[in-house]
């Protein structure tokens, strides 16, 4: 997109994965903007190593370079930039704006899942692992499951595509055109602390896990609370009943929905 720093967008019938190939070009010195876009991911994966595989040609699987200039602390907005975008892009395409789940899934109208978000950093280039390169992916289903049948039983109810949530049939190719778009004065607001708080904003306004009954699963303990408010920081507050924890990461399911 001449219009945003994405510009050189490279594109793959199939590859292994688009996160692995950038994090590769990362490496090799590419610079911030380089695009991968697949029709199909033999090894794609999302959040704790979780495979997700859809027909080739029906989703919008894609992997972004970033080189944002933030806290080691603060590159998980990275991802939260993303997903704002994406949210943003489905609603331009498709009249309807998936909620977030956080920290970064994007849901349907009926509250299952409609994207997922992956973010990795290559923490090589500085000590702290700031102002290294962070490569975010997003996996959209648009067009499959296209009917409630083609999902295998594992994922019925809990996944969904923009076909099928909305009933509209998005061209991919604007779909990724209005991500990018969307995500790229997100990629400048992450360079400044007003920026980041505002995107923590943002994500709170549209988190629906604010105000459901949720259970976090940390790597040495899990607890259920109700998911109160989302921080400065883009943090998760649970109130457990016997006081609020702050979440910095960790997965988070929907015990309950909000309302």
């Amino acid at each position: 997109m001449r219009s945003t720093r994405f510009t050189d967008i490279r594109r793959f019938d199939t590859i292994d994965s688009t996160n692995r190939y950038l994090l590769d070009e990362a490496r090799a010195g590419a610079p911030e903007g380089v695009v991968a876009v697949a029709d199909h991911q033999e090894a794609g994966r999302g959040r704790l190593g979780r495979r997700w595989e859809a027909p080739p040609g029906t989703n919008l699987l894609v992997s972004v370079l970033l080189r944002p200039r933030l806290p080691a602390a603060s590159r998980h907005l990275a991802s939260t930039a993303v997903a704002l975008a994406a949210s943003d892009a489905v609603a331009r395409c498709a009249g309807s704006a998936p909620g977030i789940k956080w920290p970064n899934d994007l849901l349907g109208r009926d509250g299952r899942k409609l994207a997922g978000v992956l973010a990795e950093a290559d923490p090589g280039d500085t000590p702290d692992g700031s102002d290294g390169p962070v490569v975010v992916g997003i996996g959209i289903n648009v067009g499959w499951p296209a009917v409630e049948a083609d999902l295998p039983p594992e994922l019925a109810g809990t996944a969904t595509s923009v076909l099928l949530d909305t009933g509209v049939a998005v061209d991919r190719q604007e779909l990724l055109a209005g991500l990018l778009a969307a995500l790229d004065p997100r990629v400048d607001a992450l360079a400044t602390p007003g920026g980041r708080t505002a995107l923590s904003s943002e994500l709170r306004d549209r988190c629906v896990t604010v105000g459901a009954r949720v259970r976090v699963v940390l790597p040495a303990e899990s607890f259920e609370g109700i998911a109160t408010d989302v921080t400065t920081e883009g943090h998760l507050v649970v109130d457990t009943g016997r006081g609020r924890r702050s979440v910095v990461a960790g997965d988070v399911v929907h015990v309950r929905p909000a309302g």
